[in-house]
Formats: structure tokens, sequence, C-alpha cells
């Protein structure tokens, strides 16, 4: 049973970095240290919610089955 809880928390984790990969990016590295304004905000639409909503329950996931883990 552990191993097979392994396998499916490494699934997990490759699927939840290929999500977050995949998400747009802000335009510039300024917003990183607060430069970027408020205006930026907009809707995600198509593909990109879909992204964005399975990186949440790819998050979910990755968090239950790593506690789980700890009680085996």
């Amino acid at each position: 049973m552990q191993r097979i809880l392994n396998i499916i928390q490494i699934i997990i984790s490759i699927g939840l970095i290929a999500t977050i990969l995949l998400q747009q990016r802000s335009a510039g590295g300024s917003t990183i240290f607060g430069g970027g304004s408020s205006a930026n905000y907009y809707t995600k639409r198509g593909f990109e919610k879909i992204l964005f909503i399975s990186a949440i329950i790819l998050a979910s996931l990755f968090i239950i089955s790593a506690f789980l883990n700890l009680l085996m």
C-alpha cells in the first residue's frame, strides 16, 4: 500500500508541476517587487481557467496523499 501511495504522489506532483508551469505569467518582472499596478487583474477564461482549477485540485490531492502517507 505504501508503494502505491508513493507512486500516486509522484504522478500528482508531476501533474501539479506541469499545470503550474503552463499557466500564464505576468508581463514584467517588476511586479515581483511591487512595481505593478492593480489594473492588471483580468478574468480567467477557457484553457487558462481549466489549468487554474486543475492546479487547485491537484494541490489538494497532493496534500491529502501526503497526509495519508504520513499516517501509514
